[in-house]
């Protein structure tokens, strides 16, 4: 078995560590222009993409919050208060016990905030410790920064190892028959990557089921159990339909964000190394992000007995037969997409390595248009 752990390392350099959050800072950006020309290309509809950009603005929260935690990574404070791990091997993500650390750390925000000196004033202190003492104020910078994540913590709206699902109506089909849109999100802990996660289902129960107060919790549950990555999609849906015999899932999506390739923090295998490397890209523009959409959709429903009296629906969902993992895909389609800065491309198009030919291309300019290859 191997050790994941040995393929974690520590950002404990004050520049490292400030260009990595900086990094990832400019590509969150940049997947909300994808998805704008994803939606452009009819692939997302305008709800899919208030979604996701939703996700990503989490994620860019939470990044920002653990930017703040270690902005004094690497200087002398006095007192050693770690650094960011990272995985430099599977994702390019900060490993998953960093967001752990950080929920607990949420909850007691305002206590640390209510004991800590506020921002005018650490910043008053530094002031006078520079005219007086004429030295860094280091140990101040440090409060200062804690007091800034801690600040950014109160704010909320961060992204979760487990995000719960939360439900979209989308119309009425017939009588006594909605539509709803599901989504949630998870940072899966196996391989420290984000992970977010559309259903299309009808709901045929005698309420609602946003405000079933029997069901709509089960269902919470029952899908945030499901959210593994190792799970298939066809597992997760069949799994779905058959516990819940008033909910029928149409179509179920899964968006793996990363893994993040940089050559200035991963070890990554394979041609995209050798482009990495070849580019030779200046900070900000050395990285490549891989996009992984999975789709699942109902292809017709079939009637079960259930007792003695009465049938339900079941799904039967369509699998591709001629994916490259065929009918084991345990999905209808697969889609990888790559997005990349413009220098990184260049070297991909010219090496033109094995693999990628099916891969879509989005390339971003530091101006922040987007092309599609």
């Amino acid at each position: 078995m191997s050790n994941l752990s040995r393929d974690h390392v520590d950002l404990s350099g004050t520049y490292g560590s400030r260009r990595y959050f900086r990094k990832f800072e400019g590509i969150m950006q940049h997947m909300l222009h994808v998805a704008g020309v994803m939606q452009a290309e009819g692939r997302l509809n305008e709800d899919e993409v208030v979604i996701l950009t939703r996700y990503a603005v989490k994620l860019n929260h939470s990044f920002k919050a653990l930017g703040l935690k270690y902005l004094l990574a690497g200087r002398e404070t006095g007192r050693f208060f770690g650094a960011l791990t990272m995985d430099s091997r599977d994702s390019g993500f900060p490993v998953a016990e960093e967001l752990m650390t950080m929920a607990n750390d949420a909850q007691q925000a305002a206590t640390h905030l209510e004991g800590m000196a506020s921002v005018e004033a650490l910043k008053d202190q530094m002031v006078q410790t520079i005219l007086s003492e004429r030295k860094l104020p280091t140990k101040l910078q440090f409060a200062l920064s804690q007091r800034l994540y801690y600040e950014e913590l109160a704010k909320g709206d961060l992204f979760w190892v487990q995000n719960d699902p939360q439900s979209q109506w989308l119309g009425n089909i017939a009588d006594g028959r909605r539509k709803f849109r599901l989504h949630w999100a998870t940072y899966d802990s196996q391989v420290n990557l984000p992970v977010i996660y559309m259903m299309e289902m009808e709901d045929t129960g005698r309420i609602g089921l946003p405000k079933d107060q029997r069901r709509w919790p089960e269902v919470q549950a029952h899908l945030s159990a499901q959210a593994l990555g190792g799970l298939k999609l066809l597992t997760i849906a069949k799994g779905f339909d058959e516990d819940f015999d008033d909910l029928h899932p149409k179509r179920l999506r899964r968006f793996h964000l990363g893994p993040m390739y940089s050559h200035s923090y991963t070890r990554q295998a394979g041609p995209l190394r050798e482009v990495l490397a070849e580019a030779k890209a200046p900070a900000g523009q050395d990285w490549a992000l891989v996009w992984t959409e999975e789709e699942l959709i109902s292809d017709r429903v079939i009637e079960q007995k259930s007792g003695w009296f009465s049938t339900v629906e079941r799904e039967v969902f369509a699998l591709d037969p001629f994916a490259a993992q065929g009918p084991d895909l345990g999905a209808t389609r697969q889609e990888r997409s790559i997005i990349l800065p413009q220098r990184v491309f260049q070297v991909l198009d010219e090496k033109q390595p094995a693999g990628f030919a099916a891969v879509r291309k989005f390339v971003v300019s530091g101006a922040g248009r987007v092309l599609r290859y």
